[in-house]
């Protein structure tokens, strides 16, 4: 018995997650809160992120799909960028404890999503690719990559590596939102399960921001006064992009608006520090474990669905 492979989109869910860890390490520096419960939050992210490996592994055994196939599938193929993102994530928090063991998961995920990063720009370069089918995803496999494989180089202290990574993600934010904002504005809407997708959209200057605080260790300054306006005219895009989240029926793709989300808090409270802003911070991270909250228990069904074998 042969069975589809699971969708690449789940890994969204131990995304969303290590956004939500994120944001509270952040909040814990903030309100000198106790720190255990951001690890906490790490520690659940990191076993969402190997149980997906697993499971998809698992799957894959069952499944007369190759994996190429799921990789250029144009809708579907860019989302694979979040397995070694999450790598570089959950391997820079394991730093703080087991340095080796941090070092080398960061520097593998960043090598495996070089690759692919690599690999999928070859086929769009090829004419690979289907304009309609063009989503907020394909940020992921350099621009998100890009800053957070910046943001987990120097806290294992790599900075070299972090500039790098850091051209990268900002070369391709350019050519990559334009490629979306033109795909968006001149083709037919998107097809509902790729709507959630927009919001990867409000994402990169927020990593960008983790990214040049990362290496810099400057929490102010132009370039931050300037990733803080870009932060904000994207929110107000997502804000009028509302009505049309209402409208798309559930799937586990909605998990996609949960990273951005807790991208965007966490770097306002890590360049602002003010007490109106911290008052506002603490909205936005209730907001976050909210939205992080509901969407794990609108996602136990939708899970079955996708994950359990069916005959």
């Amino acid at each position: 018995m042969t069975h589809e492979r699971i969708p690449l989109n789940t890994f969204a869910i131990a995304f969303g997650l290590a956004g939500l860890a994120g944001t509270w390490s952040v909040a814990v520096k903030t309100w000198h809160l106790d720190p255990l419960i951001g690890t906490a939050f790490w520690g659940v992210a990191a076993i969402a992120w190997v149980w997906l490996l697993i499971a998809h592994a698992v799957r894959a055994r069952r499944s007369a799909q190759p994996l190429s196939a799921q990789l250029a599938h144009p809708a579907q193929g860019p989302i694979a960028a979040l397995a070694p993102i999450l790598g570089m994530l959950v391997g820079a928090r394991l730093y703080a404890f087991v340095p080796l063991a941090g070092t080398i998961l960061v520097l593998a995920s960043i090598a495996v999503g070089a690759v692919f990063a690599g690999w999928i720009i070859a086929r769009w370069a090829r004419g690979l690719i289907d304009i309609d089918l063009v989503h907020g995803g394909y940020l992921l496999p350099t621009v998100a990559a890009g800053f957070l494989a910046a943001t987990a180089s120097a806290q294992i202290g790599w900075p070299a590596l972090g500039w790098g990574a850091f051209g990268v993600g900002s070369l391709f934010w350019v050519l990559i939102f334009t490629l979306i904002l033109a795909r968006l504005a001149l083709r037919p809407a998107l097809p509902a399960p790729l709507v959630p997708t927009l919001a990867i959209m409000m994402a990169p200057p927020a990593v960008a921001g983790g990214a040049w605080i990362a290496l810099t260790g400057e929490h102010a300054g132009i370039v931050v006064d300037i990733l803080l306006g870009l932060t904000l005219i994207l929110v107000l895009l997502q804000v009028g992009l509302i009505p049309l989240y209402r409208r798309t029926p559930f799937s586990l793709g909605a998990w996609s608006y949960t990273f951005p989300l807790a991208a965007v808090a966490t770097f306002v409270m890590s360049a602002v520090s003010n007490p109106m802003a911290s008052g506002v911070g603490v909205v936005v991270v209730s907001g976050v474990v909210l939205v992080v909250a509901f969407y794990s228990v609108r996602s136990r069904r939708a899970a079955r669905v996708s994950l359990v074998a069916t005959a």
